[in-house]
């Protein structure tokens, strides 16, 4: 396996003021208001949408809106499993083969296009993205039973002090172990709606389902735009999207970043014939508080599912991934 180190930003505590109130009321909102009531955030939104100018690609090519490593249906995770995969903890017990593969076809709502593929290898290490940490104290291998369900006797722990009785929850330590791999397809969010990409199937033991990694050659995959923002300062009350979490037709989780004085978000939406523009609203408590980032998870329904439309941050006018940060 590759090992890779992975930094974890963490928020400065210096005393400052709060953001200023915002322009609208506070609280979470489950759906998108005709009107968002929040002109500060209409006006900004309405200007991304005004200057969103995608390309010929976008239209035309392969621009994929997701990660390019996606389950091929229900895992039957446990804590263990999922925290694996999200860290892209993977040990091959296989040969990987080497070879690349003829040219395959994505095939999208409105046509196909032919697109060059690469090898079970080259996916393997895109799909890999490092090793555990040590696993003194904890599980040194995931606990056995049917995926997805307690396993028989418990995980096996590390003799020592830190032994199973009394031990605190900690971090899993366990990769995921690839026993197989075939060349097929998964569907994947892209430019031009939901298509079949070719893709590697990696047999995972610990999961009820194979791991797709996008087989697509990294020369056909296109760019997401940047979009352009609005020369003007992101207005209080505002805040912008940090991740674009999931999108399930009409539905769209997202993770906003507060103020520690800010109240819960209210998700806020512009909803035009091709594209969304989202992003939330806070108000905020008088009074000193701690200058941080807080990131707080939202979720919208749309008027219409969000088909092949661009999704657009309200502060940068980029197009969001998801699962990109």
């Amino acid at each position: 396996m590759r090992r890779s180190i992975a930094l974890l930003g963490l928020p400065l505590l210096l005393l400052a003021g709060c953001a200023a109130p915002g322009s609208g009321p506070a609280g979470p909102a489950s759906t998108a208001p005709a009107g968002s009531g929040w002109p500060a955030f209409d006006r900004r939104a309405a200007q991304v949408a005004d200057t969103w100018r995608p390309g010929e690609a976008w239209r035309s090519g392969y621009v994929p809106l997701e990660d390019g490593t996606v389950l091929a249906g229900e895992p039957g995770f446990t804590g263990d499993t999922k925290y694996a995969y999200s860290q892209g903890w993977f040990r091959e017990q296989i040969d990987l083969p080497a070879a690349v593969p003829a040219e395959g076809t994505v095939r999208f709502p409105d046509g196909t296009l032919r697109v060059p593929l690469v090898s079970a290898a080259a996916a393997y290490a895109q799909l890999d993205r490092g090793d555990p940490p040590p696993c003194a104290g904890r599980p040194m291998k995931p606990p056995t039973g049917e995926p997805g369900k307690p396993g028989v006797g418990g995980p096996t722990i590390e003799p020592g002090p830190d032994g199973p009785v009394g031990t605190p929850a900690a971090e899993p330590c366990v990769p995921l172990t690839v026993t197989a791999v075939k060349l097929g397809s998964a569907t994947v969010r892209t430019s031009r709606g939901p298509a079949e990409v070719p893709a590697w199937l990696f047999t995972v033991e610990e999961l009820r389902v194979p791991v797709a990694r996008v087989a697509v050659a990294p020369s056909a995959v296109g760019d997401v735009p940047q979009g352009i923002a609005p020369t003007w300062p992101v207005p209080g009350g505002v805040v912008t999207v940090q991740s674009l979490d999931a999108v399930d037709g009409a539905r769209l989780d997202y993770t906003v970043g507060t103020g520690a004085c800010d109240g819960e978000p209210t998700p806020l939406v512009l909803e035009r014939d091709d594209l969304v523009v989202i992003g939330a609203g806070v108000t905020s408590t008088p009074g000193p508080c701690t200058d941080q980032l807080v990131l707080k998870p939202v979720s919208v329904t749309l008027k219409a599912p969000v088909g092949k439309r661009a999704v657009l941050d309200v502060g940068s006018g980029t197009a969001l991934v998801v699962g990109r940060r």
